[in-house]
């Protein structure tokens, strides 16, 4: 697949609320071809768009969110914190998101983000459910923090790109991309350098940044050689970035 120089965050996290189907229009409607979202389980083990474990911060509801079904999640207003322009927008499937990014031409990084404990089980019914609605065309970018989140993806889509994501400095990223056949390397903001990029790139790995909204800064970084920037404001970031790195977009390595 080829790989969009600028990712939009949670959809566009900046215009629209996070993870959620209106997001993932917004960032269409900003210019982004490619969106970034994150998925967990319910209690009853269907995938949803959610980042955090507990439901309070994006949504009218309580508590963790194994702890609830997709019925009951399915009640949530999970756009009203955001602006009362998003009242009534529902908590989506992984299912729903994934029809919705093909109806609207959009690639896909899909982010496993496993409660505690649900690592495996989060990312094989995550895969097992985007390869029925994904069945034909380039395939989702799957990335996580958690190494046996990917190799569980790894199991159940092995022809799928995997991204490695690091959020701190650490010495076995080289091993642990290798034995997880990483296509790509996810690091934070504050990890990206030239010296780090210069590493990581010699490793063949594109680096992925997140999350970088300032336009300057995407900018810099682009011209350090990171594939792709992942970004609350795909349309800040795409009106002042270098037209040169728009167009010249990564190929990632096929998956072994």
């Amino acid at each position: 697949m080829l790989l969009p120089t600028v990712i939009g965050h949670r959809g566009a996290a900046a215009s629209a609320p996070e993870n959620t189907l209106a997001g993932l229009r917004r960032a269409a409607e900003l210019g982004a071809r490619m969106v970034e979202f994150d998925v967990k389980l319910s209690r009853d083990g269907v995938p949803i768009l959610m980042h955090d474990d507990r439901l309070e911060r994006t949504t009218t509801g309580r508590g963790p969110v194994r702890d609830h079904d997709l019925a009951a999640l399915e009640t949530l207003d999970a756009g009203a914190w955001f602006s009362p322009d998003f009242g009534g927008e529902p908590i989506p499937t992984l299912a729903r998101a994934l029809a919705l990014c093909r109806q609207l031409g959009l690639a896909v990084n899909i982010e496993i983000k496993p409660c505690s404990g649900r690592d495996v089980e989060t990312a094989e019914a995550a895969l097992r459910q985007a390869r029925a609605v994904w069945r034909e065309g380039p395939p989702p970018l799957v990335s996580s923090f958690k190494r046996r989140s990917l190799a569980a993806a790894g199991r159940v889509a092995p022809d799928w790109p995997r991204g490695l994501l690091l959020d701190r400095r650490r010495d076995d990223w080289r091993e642990a991309a290798t034995a997880l056949d990483a296509a790509t390397v996810h690091v934070a903001d504050h990890l990206a350098d030239a010296e780090s990029l210069r590493a990581y790139r010699a490793a063949g790995l594109p680096v992925v940044v997140y999350t970088v909204n300032e336009p300057r800064r995407a900018q810099a970084l682009l011209a350090l050689g990171a594939a792709a920037v992942i970004t609350d404001a795909p349309d800040r970031v795409l009106g002042a970035g270098d037209q040169a790195a728009k167009s010249r977009p990564a190929k990632l390595p096929p998956a072994r």
